[in-house]
């Protein structure tokens, strides 16, 4: 179960992103469910979905990608209460207890019967018409061997990844994401494996370590 700390510390984060991408991002009221959209869809691509040829699924990006679509979501929620926290935590641990039947464009889903690729659909198209539904991500999270646990732990080092990106220029496009042929996303869950997640200076260590790794690109 996610703990109402865990709660407030990511909640924290995002406005604290949110803030650093523009200052006036509340009133800026950004359609951050659109963004839900994409990253839903590649996940979609991670797992593999084409059936007339073999695909092989990759687990750990999978999960980067719903750790991204955590970010959008809380970022939805924190716009919902105008970045009250306080309003946004209860908002959010509200909604978990939420019926596992999703009534959608008519028709009703129930959670517990669909495959993961059903389920990311069903997120895509909740976001295409700004809704959220955390039962459905929740869900999610089990399908993809992850818990609330993992997911905070994940969470705050895609964040620390997120700030390296608008300290590199990511916002200015001088950013370079690739780095020895391959995503920064794969540099971080690697060096994630490498920090324990527990250490009371995580985030400064993690940051380091990216910031090595791409100095010496």
């Amino acid at each position: 179960m996610l703990t109402q700390t865990q709660a407030e510390v990511m909640l924290t984060l995002q406005a604290n992103m949110n803030a650093k991408v523009n200052p006036d991002w509340v009133n800026a009221g950004y359609p951050y469910l659109r963004a839900v959209v994409v990253e839903g869809a590649e996940a979609m691509e991670h797992h593999g979905w084409k059936w007339w040829k073999k695909q092989d699924c990759d687990l750990e990006q999978l999960q980067m990608e719903l750790v991204d679509i955590w970010h959008f979501t809380l970022s939805h929620i924190l716009l919902e209460v105008k970045a009250n926290q306080k309003l946004a935590t209860e908002l959010l641990l509200s909604q978990l207890n939420e019926d596992k039947i999703i009534k959608f464009d008519n028709k009703n889903y129930n959670i517990n019967e669909l495959d993961l690729i059903s389920k990311v659909e069903l997120e895509i198209g909740l976001a295409a018409a700004r809704r959220i539904n955390i039962p459905l991500f929740e869900s999610l999270l089990s399908d993809c061997k992850m818990d609330w646990t993992e997911l905070f732990c994940q969470y705050v080092g895609k964040n620390v990844l997120n700030f390296f990106r608008q300290d590199h220029g990511y916002k200015e496009g001088t950013y370079d994401k690739h780095w020895h042929g391959r995503e920064d996303n794969e540099h971080l869950v690697e060096v994630m494996t490498e920090i324990d997640s527990e250490h009371p200076e995580f985030q400064q260590m993690l940051y380091q370590s990216l910031k090595d790794r791409y100095s010496g690109r």
